[in-house]
């Protein structure tokens, strides 16, 4: 368990740096096969905002401090409405069960809703008009609130947040620093939601399990924040799109 996690978090990291997401999409199913999809959400934030909070400290110092606020102040408001949903989610009854010769699946609504965010997400990715989703800086606000939201809910804020940021004239650095700043304001504000329902000894049990994700997601950052100015986003957003769709199907029918 401790290896797939760890070597989960360190491609993910790696990939996240360039593509402005992809750690708790990846993190979160992985997570998800050892405990239950609430729990798992809940782990891979604290992977998620620790490995951000070493992010800053590599490439902070280039975030846009207006647009920190401007963007990230109403996506700690939606970061805190999805975390509420998620509690209530998690807590309904399966939807379905089917099965595949002995093997039975069960579609439960949290990783059901996950999944389907997953595909869509990633699908902004390849999906030419969806891709082309950018909007203007009078979204901003609606932007942050929105993506602070699916941050709250499933962690998957980063590929919203992208496609809001992308028309604020800044440079690739820039782009980057001022997404982690704002990831870590959402990720400080849905944590205590989460484990407001959770027993501690969660925490307790599990972190040798965090310390080994947290420890490679910040090999995998570094290593990233080093090639950040020579590699083109291509091939790297291809990969991560074509990983997500995968988990995100599976995660949605019941297979993870």
């Amino acid at each position: 368990m401790e290896i797939i996690i760890g070597i989960t978090a360190f491609l993910a990291s790696l990939l996240t740096l360039f593509s402005g997401f992809g750690l708790g999409t990846l993190l979160t199913p992985v997570f998800g096969l050892f405990f239950p999809a609430h729990i798992a959400v809940a782990l891979t934030g604290i992977v998620h905002l620790l490995n951000n909070l070493f992010k800053v400290s590599l490439l902070g110092k280039q975030a846009d401090k207006k647009m920190v606020l401007r963007f990230g102040i109403p996506s700690v408001i939606g970061g805190l409405l999805g975390a509420w949903l998620l509690l209530q989610v998690s807590e309904m009854a399966p939807l379905a069960d089917w099965q595949w010769g002995e093997k039975v699946f069960r579609i439960e609504p949290l990783k059901l809703l996950i999944g389907m965010l997953m595909i869509f997400f990633a699908l902004m990715e390849v999906v030419p008009v969806l891709k082309k989703m950018q909007f203007g800086q009078r979204y901003l606000s609606a932007g942050g609130l929105l993506s602070g939201f699916f941050g709250g809910l499933s962690g998957h804020q980063g590929a919203l947040r992208s496609a809001f940021l992308l028309k604020s004239g800044l440079d690739k650095t820039a782009f980057v620093a001022t997404g982690i700043v704002i990831a870590c304001m959402v990720d400080f504000t849905r944590l205590p939601v989460y484990f407001s329902r959770m027993r501690h000894e969660v925490l307790q049990e599990q972190w040798p399990l965090l310390l080994v994700a947290t420890v490679c997601a910040f090999a995998g950052a570094w290593l990233g924040a080093r090639f950040l100015k020579k590699t083109t986003y291509t091939f790297i957003k291809w990969c991560t799109t074509l990983m997500i769709l995968l988990i995100g199907v599976l995660m949605a029918s019941g297979v993870l």
